[in-house]
């Protein structure tokens, strides 16, 4: 492995350490948020990645208690896996079922969950206003399932969430049957494979969300839906992908003529801009990193 230098070193014997365990996750562009972040404001923190698995989790989690880590962020295939392995959860991280954020507080950690929030933020910065409306949502994993809890708390009228009868489907029929017990939204599930459903609750949704790993690597190639059809105008597309930053997705979706297209970008920026405070206690300049990650476009 080449190894790389680094021209100014912020670390020394004072440098607190916060993680990124995932698996795959090279491609992650939270390094670069929080650090960035870390160096504008003048912070002794570093972040890591780590490749996790499920096998490895424990030991890794274990390793932040041992080692002192601040915390660590989870992604997939961790985001549920490691529950059991954290002393607390957050509220919402508990109704929610998943957690991608790990807080050390002198050896007890505690679980939550930010994509949800980060999901919702990232829309009201673009002025896309889905209260009160409904939302067409595939995916039941960490993300998806955060993402169709948090809207269904701030008031998402309805969801139509579809997916495949795989591991996650349990998770799917768990999340529809929280929802519909536990806010006002009305929660329906659909199977990812038939097509005409999902054409049909596209038809009156304000919102098209694939929450799913199709288009991220090493399923570039792969899209839910590849009928541009099932898409019109003023349908609102976002990919919870972010690496690479044009999904197939999304240029299924431009081939449709869709106006309003996102990425996983903002809903990433914002998970991380609340993890970031949990860790530090300060606000991440988010106009500062927007910029960097964006270069003034969140698309």
């Amino acid at each position: 492995m080449k190894t790389q230098l680094i021209k100014k070193s912020r670390i020394d014997g004072h440098t607190i350490l916060i993680g990124l365990m995932a698996y795959p996750i090279r491609h992650s562009m939270s390094p670069t948020m929080h650090n960035s972040a870390f160096e504008k404001l003048g912070l002794n923190y570093a972040y890591l990645v780590f490749e996790v698995t499920n096998k490895e989790l424990p030991d890794a989690v274990q390793a932040i208690r041992a080692l002192g880590l601040r915390g660590s962020n989870i992604s997939m295939p961790n985001k549920q896996k490691v529950i059991p392995l954290l002393d607390k959860l957050d509220p919402a991280a508990e109704m929610i079922g998943a957690v991608n954020t790990v807080v050390n507080d002198n050896g007890v950690l505690t679980g939550y969950t930010t994509d949800g929030t980060g999901f919702m933020k990232a829309l009201d910065v673009e002025g896309v206003n889905i209260i009160d409306e409904k939302m067409t949502l595939v995916g039941a994993g960490g993300a998806g399932t955060a993402i169709a809890i948090q809207a269904a708390l701030d008031g998402v009228k309805e969801i139509a969430l579809f997916n495949r009868h795989d591991a996650q489907y349990e998770t799917a029929k768990r999340n529809v049957e929280v929802i519909n017990a536990k806010t006002k939204c009305k929660a329906t599930l659909y199977d990812a494979d038939d097509k005409e459903a999902l054409r049909q609750q596209i038809s009156d949704s304000v919102i098209y969300c694939d929450a799913t790993s199709a288009g991220m690597h090493p399923l570039e190639d792969v899209s839910v839906i590849e009928d541009p059809t099932m898409f019109r105008k003023d349908l609102v597309v976002f990919d919870t992908v972010y690496a690479p930053r044009e999904t197939k997705l999304m240029r299924i979706a431009k081939q449709a003529g869709v106006e309003r297209i996102f990425n996983g970008l903002g809903m990433m920026l914002y998970q991380g801009a609340t993890a970031f405070k949990m860790w530090t206690g300060e606000e991440m300049p988010v106009d500062y990193i927007r910029e960097l990650l964006f270069n003034g476009d969140q698309n």
